[in-house]
Order: structure tokens, then C-alpha cells, then sequence
């Protein structure tokens, strides 16, 4: 992307919700898929811990560092030049006190080009947001199915306690979130808590009510190997395009028809 772009800031994002327009946010992990995403159009990119799995071949985001995410976001960071960029704080750099919260998400922000950190958890994290908000770390909350504690939870269920989610979002919310995102939570519970919240909410398995949606690009462009959640829409078949390619390549050198004479160096 060429030209001098203005970045799409918190307020602006956060502004969103009362125009009435959808938001849309898709996760990427390296340079050339974040400069593709943003020139595409994107509101928001998240440098998602997700990066444990479709990147790193992990079982569950359980096993990224803080120093991966930043090394990734710095990436991503870089090659963004209009969407938001927000940055997954992994497990587990939150959860010990605010005060770590704290020193993990400045990290966050002065080594990478990231403008806002989001993290999972309700009512029991309210403390820790309101602690990053105060030292002016911009939280994008997390609310529902919370992959970081999939152990806790016996697996990747839908979420359909209402009265917990919604004191869970108000509780976000109150503490000095800018927006919220609902995972694996009911559509008709997604759609009250959206009515009721004046910050944005970003579905992903929540329903079409919620302010706006999130995916992980790789299932988004059919690059993930293995289980997809049956939310996930396919928009492309990239790991095919990619894999025939790749054949091709093979199959030309085999038979010495690679390089060509326009491909060899004088």
C-alpha cells in the first residue's frame, strides 16, 4: 500500500458501534498476510495467540510466549498501515497479578506497533482491566468460550449461562474495556448482551447481532489442517491453490523443465 495512511485509533473503532456499522476484524500472524488483510479493507487485525495452532502446529493456544507474540505482532505491526492492531496476551501473562499484567502488556505496546491488548476472562479479570486501562493500555475484553482455559472447561464448548456472561461483560465493560468479544455464546444471549453494552462487541460463533466478527484467517482462507470450528466460513481454498503449485514446482524439476531458458542467468 502506497501513500501516508492514517491508522484507525480506539475512539474511532469504539465509535463504530453508534454509527451502526459492522466491524470487521480477521487475525494474522507475519507480514505479507497482515498487509493483505489491511489493504482488503479489515477495521481490526488481531495478532492472536491462535498463532500457538495455525502457526505453530500446537493442540490449543496454550503454548505461545510473550516473546513470540510480540516478535509476530512486530511483524504484523509493521506491514499495517489503516486497520487497528490488537495483540493477544498469552497465557500466562495476565493472570498472576495486575501489576505483571501490567509490565507485560507495556512490553506489548513499546516493542511492537500494537495499539491495544486483549485478554480472556470476566468479572474475575475486571480487576486486572481496570489496572491496564488506568496505566492507559487499551483492553479489548474476551468473554464466553476462553480458549486459555480449556482445560478448566473440559474442551471447546458453547457457553449458555446468560446471567454469568452477562455480569461477565458487564463486568468488562465497567471496568474500562473498549470492546468485547463473545466466543461460542448463543445467539439470542449474544444479541442482549450487544443491546445492553455500550462498547462494541466482535463475535466469532456468537450470531450476525453482535457489532461486528472476527476470524482466524487460516480458516477464513482454508489453510488450517485439521479441526475447524463449524462457525469458521471458507472463503477460499488457498491450501489447494498452494499445494498444486507446489507440485507443479516438483514435477518440473523432475523432468528438468525448471528453470526454463527465460529463468537462467545469462
Amino acid at each position: 500500500m502506497t501513500g501516508a495512511l492514517k491508522r484507525m485509533t480506539v475512539p474511532q473503532f469504539v465509535a463504530l458501534k453508534a454509527k451502526g456499522r459492522k466491524i470487521s476484524m480477521v487475525t494474522a500472524y507475519d507480514f505479507p498476510f497482515a498487509q493483505l488483510v489491511d489493504d482488503a479493507g479489515v477495521d481490526a487485525v488481531l495478532v492472536g495467540d491462535t498463532l500457538s495452532m495455525v502457526v505453530q502446529g500446537h493442540e490449543n493456544t496454550l503454548h505461545v510466549t510473550l516473546d513470540q507474540i510480540i516478535y509476530h505482532a512486530e511483524l504484523v505491526g509493521r506491514a499495517v498501515q489503516r486497520a487497528l492492531v490488537v495483540v493477544d496476551m498469552p497465557f500466562p501473562t495476565f493472570q498472576i497479578s495486575p501489576s505483571s499484567a501490567i509490565a507485560n502488556a507495556a512490553r506489548i505496546l513499546q516493542e511492537t506497533r500494537g495499539q491495544a491488548v486483549k485478554l480472556e476472562g470476566g468479572s474475575q479479570q475486571a480487576t486486572t482491566i481496570e489496572a491496564l486501562v488506568a496505566a492507559g493500555i487499551p483492553v479489548m475484553g474476551h468473554v464466553g468460550l476462553r480458549p486459555q482455559t480449556v482445560h478448566q472447561m473440559g474442551g471447546y464448548k458453547m457457553q449458555r449461562d446468560a446471567d454469568a456472561l452477562l455480569a461477565d461483560a458487564r463486568a468488562v465493560e465497567s471496568a474500562g474495556a473498549f470492546a468485547l468479544v463473545l466466543e461460542c455464546v448463543p445467539a439470542a444471549i449474544a444479541a442482549a448482551i450487544t443491546r445492553e453494552l455500550r462498547i462494541p462487541t466482535i463475535g466469532i460463533g456468537a450470531g450476525a447481532a453482535c457489532d461486528g466478527q472476527v476470524l482466524v484467517l487460516h480458516d477464513l482462507l482454508g489453510l488450517t489442517s485439521g479441526y475447524v470450528p463449524r462457525f469458521a466460513k471458507q472463503y477460499a481454498d488457498v491450501g489447494t491453490v498452494v499445494r498444486d503449485a507446489v507440485t507443479r514446482f516438483c514435477h518440473d524439476v523432475n523432468e528438468g523443465a525448471f528453470p526454463g531458458p527465460d529463468q537462467t542467468l545469462a
